[in-house]
């Protein structure tokens, strides 16, 4: 009897600063397409982010290459001398991070994130490592890292401690910098509140967020959806959800937009959503504490 064949699984969801010209994001998408075969999952484009998020996942190698092609697209393409959104970013392919899916070793993975950082490096673009591949413990944070955004770039680089992982050690104003790294699946979760009020978003946010007091596993920041007439977003990655659940950041923020007489108009969930991670959401809500996500089919 032959022995099952396992396939190696690496998922990248590659973070760019475009998110209005369908042109630019197409020819990308087409870049990306021009290879080996990857399973893509989402292609998220938000014009009030001014971002695009590709998420596909496949052998770990044909990630690589589509992630190279992609990025090297994007820096060809974007200019980060004309860019404005209201998501933070600090370059062209801000944020690529890989996460191990299924028979692929954090080791694996770091090896695949190793061979993009050193590419994008070699395009000319200042490289940063973070989260599992990080080089300080400075550097594991994405805000961090980010702090600062492409404005405060180049006077960041002049400090020691902010000398980058790969590629120049200069400032490259047309793409700026890129973050890589190795990851748990996080979600990226926004909930939008029937208030154009920003300052009552911020409160919101400092009663979640990790670096204010709140959940350890929440970054968060408050925005304004300009597409939806002004209303404040609540936008969030959740970076450990066994740790820290949707429901429970959910109902606080429910709990905190009630006492300045807001309510919650709807939420996002942006990209793919790890399967596990809605568990503790059907159980809260539907209170059937004896689900098991097997019971789940297609």
């Amino acid at each position: 009897m032959e022995g099952r064949i396992t396939m190696k699984t690496l998922m990248a969801e590659v973070n760019f600063s475009e998110g209005k010209n369908q042109e630019i994001i197409e020819k990308i998408k087409e870049a990306m397409l021009d290879g080996e075969p990857i399973d893509v999952m989402e292609i998220s484009s938000d014009p009030n982010h001014n971002r695009t998020v590709f998420t596909f996942k496949g052998e770990p190698q044909n990630v690589l290459d589509a992630t190279k092609r992609l990025s090297a697209k994007a820096v060809e393409l974007i200019d980060m001398t004309q860019h404005k959104g209201a998501h933070p970013r600090i370059g062209a392919v801000d944020v690529v991070p890989f996460i191990p899916v299924k028979e692929v070793t954090v080791e694996e993975a770091l090896e695949i994130c190793h061979q993009f950082g050193q590419f994008m490096g070699n395009l000319g673009v200042p490289v940063y490592y973070y989260e599992d591949a990080a080089t300080s413990e400075e550097r594991k944070s994405l805000p961090k890292i980010r702090k600062g955004q492409y404005e405060g770039l180049e006077e960041k680089m002049k400090d020691s401690n902010w000398i980058p992982d790969e590629g120049p050690k200069t400032f490259n104003a047309k793409s700026g910098a890129t973050v890589t790294g190795v990851r748990f699946p996080l979600v990226a979760f926004n909930v939008n509140l029937q208030t154009k009020n920003l300052d009552i978003g911020k409160k919101i946010v400092k009663a979640v967020r990790a670096v204010t007091g709140g959940y350890q596993y929440v970054r968060a920041i408050a925005l304004t959806l300009e597409d939806r007439d002004g209303i404040v977003q609540v936008s969030m990655n959740l970076t450990n959800y066994e740790k820290t659940p949707i429901h429970r950041v959910f109902e606080t923020i429910k709990s905190e937009a009630t006492q300045y007489g807001v309510s919650v108009l709807d939420c996002d969930l942006v990209g793919p959503v790890p399967i596990y991670a809605l568990e503790d959401v059907l159980k809260f809500y539907l209170r059937v504490h004896r689900f098991s996500m097997e019971q789940l089919y297609m």
